[in-house]
């Protein structure tokens, strides 16, 4: 047999380097990292970075216009066919500018130096397995987002976005009922200014110390707190209602059936109290969500109950489905829990799903039972009764008391629609 020679293909030379630093500036930076620093024509970073560097770095430094993300064509474009650097804290593709600068220029284009992360020096120097650790940014983030991983037991480390960080989240811990946690603030991690402080969020009482830090919290439950699972299913009483709540054994049952995965979107149609819409983005941090409600009430209140819940980027749109749909990007999966009778209301979710998409509906009426039945005649799927009865007082016994029955279509919609 005989192979043809592969001439090989030289890559062609990254736009831009990415260099990792930590608090301990230029002493602790690799010789490969000093050497692309030196040869960089222009350095891109934040002040605070930038003085990091000595004099023998003569290139131009420029600081990060804000907002940064925008600015990156036109900085990549200003300096094209130059020698370009770019300064990050730690890891660059952790929480960092790497993954900016490869999703607009092109992983071939970006050649990242990374330097150890705070979450490796905070786990270091804690003794925390990093696999075992969970990991929030607040950079840019708003604080709600911790309370999705409040479970008692667990170990986070939070990245500050700055000096009064740790009493935000000393405040939240106790407004969800985790109090009772340990708090330990690490700043300055790698440096020689390096220190460390702790107490319980009820207790906090530390001042604002300095900027660069991370927050480590040890989990712990107040007794009387409600326990919020990280399996959906949330008690009722974790959210705020007015009865417009898909209740907890059906909601269970309904995103078992509409199977949330990484990265995939959800129309939550008709939202309620967003407690669907909620439940599918506690599932992975990487899920999105958007909830529909023509009511302005229900809207602000879907918002309480995301934020409350640890997941403030579900998107609540107010106004009238189908109408407020069209603006909507496509889904991976729709809810539909109410307005099954509004006209062109299935038509129009059903059209923007996807081959492959799943679509779940929920009612309690027969009009809108007949409606989910034709469906099920026309395109398939699962067609339930989903019956939920409670125990409760009958004079000095104990009897059930049935919920009204939810009829439940779910269905996968498949590549060519035939009917």
């Amino acid at each position: 047999m005989r192979y043809q020679a592969v001439t090989p293909v030289t890559p062609a030379p990254p736009v831009v380097t990415v260099v990792g630093i930590g608090a301990d500036g230029w002493p602790g930076l690799p010789d490969t990292s000093r050497a692309a620093l030196r040869d960089a024509e222009a350095v891109v970073g934040g002040p605070r970075q930038l003085a990091l560097l000595p004099a023998e770095c003569a290139g131009e430094r420029i600081p990060w216009p804000s907002p940064l993300r925008p600015a990156v064509p036109g900085l990549l474009d200003r300096y094209a066919g130059r020698r370009l650097a770019v300064l990050a804290s730690g890891d660059p593709m952790f929480y960092g500018i790497g993954r900016t600068l490869t999703e607009i220029a092109g992983a071939a284009a970006v050649r990242v130096l990374p330097h150890p992360s705070s979450v490796s020096h905070a786990c270091a120097r804690l003794g925390w397995p990093v696999e075992e650790t969970e990991v929030v940014t607040l950079v840019g983030r708003p604080a709600d987002r911790l309370a999705a991983v409040l479970h008692d037991g667990r170990r986070v480390l939070v990245l500050s976005a700055g000096a009064n960080t740790p009493a935000e989240v000393a405040a939240l811990l106790t407004d969800r009922g985790f109090g009772p946690s340990r708090l330990t603030v690490l700043e300055q991690l790698g440096a020689g200014a390096e220190t460390a402080y702790s107490g319980t969020a009820a207790g906090w009482d530390h001042a604002p110390g300095d900027p660069l830090n991370v927050i480590a919290v040890e989990c712990r439950r107040a007794p009387d707190a409600l326990r919020l699972g990280a399996a959906p299913g949330l008690p009722d009483a974790a959210y705020e209602h007015d009865g417009q709540l898909t209740k907890r054994h059906v909601r269970a049952a309904t995103l078992a059936a509409l199977a949330p995965a990484p990265g995939e979107l959800l129309w939550d149609v008709g939202g309620g109290s967003g407690s669907i819409g909620v439940e599918w983005l506690r599932t992975h941090p990487s899920c999105r969500a958007y909830a529909v409600e023509r009511d302005p009430a229900r809207a602000e209140r879907i918002g309480r109950n995301a934020a409350r819940l640890g997941v403030p980027q579900l998107r609540v749109v107010t106004g009238p489905a189908p109408d407020a749909l069209a603006q909507l990007p496509a889904p991976d999966a729709v809810f539909i829990g109410g307005g099954l009778t509004v006209p062109g209301l299935l038509e129009a979710c059903w059209a923007a799903l996807p081959p492959g998409g799943r679509l779940v509906a929920n009612t309690v009426t027969l009009e809108s039972e007949a409606l989910l039945a034709d469906r099920y005649r026309r395109h398939g799927g699962e067609l339930v009764k989903l019956s939920v009865a409670h125990a409760v007082p009958v004079g000095g016994f104990t009897g059930w008391r049935q919920a009204m029955p939810v009829t439940q279509w779910s269905v996968t919609k498949a590549g060519a629609e035939e009917r």
